[in-house]
């Protein structure tokens, strides 16, 4: 699944409206009550935005299928335990990261990411200035190279760091979703942020440094 925000677009941090939360929270009474048909509403809900986020740790759109689907079976195993004291997508979502950082040690292979969710900074705000001078065709080239490089910088940050990078940058999560997530501080997960965002660019210096042929 590709990213669906444009190259260079900040990003802001969105928050569930009450009316979903609550929502939310009327389906997930009913499926304690035994109405299972009710669940499917809720995987209806957020099928697309779990897939997303195990697809941008995984980088394979089958292991994130098979993930996505059993990221529900165990919400489902697992719904009498929710009690509505964060939101629905929130309590899904550590279940679906649980899951998929499971997998990956197991695994123990690398992730991708992508230039449409790489925040925008005086780098990236440079190289989009070259683009709009290029071709349809030389663009396509350099955002290729440049997507292929995102994946690799990337790949060489923790876990951990990778992971905050997903949650915000491509989730929209708040810093207090994200703590809830992965069990830590909202200080921690800004930490995190911003030590991950400089490595990040650090590792693309050197190829946004060089692209002075792009003008």
């Amino acid at each position: 699944m590709a990213f669906v925000r444009t190259v260079g677009q900040l990003f802001g941090i969105q928050s569930e409206p009450v009316a979903v939360k609550d929502a939310d929270w009327a389906l997930v009474v009913r499926v304690q009550a035994g109405e299972v048909a009710a669940f499917d509403a809720l995987v209806h809900r957020y099928r697309e935005r779990v897939y997303s986020l195990i697809y941008n740790l995984t980088a394979n759109r089958e292991e994130a299928s098979d993930l996505s689907q059993d990221t529900f079976i165990k919400a489902f195993r697992s719904i009498q335990s929710f009690q509505g004291k964060a939101s629905f997508y929130t309590w899904i979502c550590r279940i679906a990261l649980n899951t998929t950082m499971s997998f990956l040690r197991k695994r123990k292979k690398e992730r991708t990411f992508s230039f449409d969710s790489f925040h925008e900074n005086e780098d990236s705000e440079a190289v989009l200035e070259r683009l709009a001078a290029k071709s349809k065709e030389d663009k396509s080239l350099i955002l290729n190279e440049l997507q292929q490089k995102l994946n690799e910088a990337l790949q060489m940050l923790s876990v951990k760091h990778r992971t905050v990078v997903v949650l915000h940058e491509v989730e929209h999560l708040s810093h207090a979703q994200i703590a809830t997530i992965v069990k830590c501080s909202e200080g921690t997960v800004r930490s995190r942020l911003h030590y991950a965002k400089q490595e990040l660019r650090e590792h693309l210096q050197g190829f946004l440094g060089n692209k002075t042929c792009l003008s």
